[in-house]
């Protein structure tokens, strides 16, 4: 079992920046992938960003690239998202998530075995 426990998120105006943080703790693995996820309201839960644990590779959605950065801490067992620039379209729950075995880092949700508890993101225009 892996436990993802969120922090960060909550209220900003348009162009400012915001840092979750994902703890992951229990077991872990060396080649798992954490990933980032969104839902906006009536939408589906979309990928953002995710990093390769052990080689250290980042695939960040086309949406958000060049505004947020997803980075890890390994000491720490922590995986962050820097967002900046934000724009309103970006307000949206934000989860992490690992997928234990992955062969490629992957973009469905589907394929992720455990998820944080979700943290509001709302940006103001």
């Amino acid at each position: 079992q892996v436990q993802l426990v969120q922090s960060g998120g909550g209220l900003v105006q348009a162009g400012g920046s915001l840092r979750l943080s994902c703890a992951a703790s229990g077991r872990t693995f060396s080649n798992y992938v954490m990933a980032w996820f969104r839902q906006a309201p009536g939408k589906e839960r979309e990928f953002v960003a995710a990093i390769n644990w052990g080689r250290g590779n980042t695939y960040h959605a086309d949406s958000v690239k060049g505004r947020f950065t997803i980075s890890r801490d390994n000491a720490k067992n922590t995986v962050y998202l820097q967002m900046n620039s934000l724009k309103p379209e970006d307000t949206a729950v934000y989860s992490c998530a690992v997928d234990r075995t992955p062969v490629v880092i992957r973009t469905d949700p589907g394929h992720y075995d455990y998820w944080g508890q979700g943290t509001q993101v709302t940006v103001s225009s």
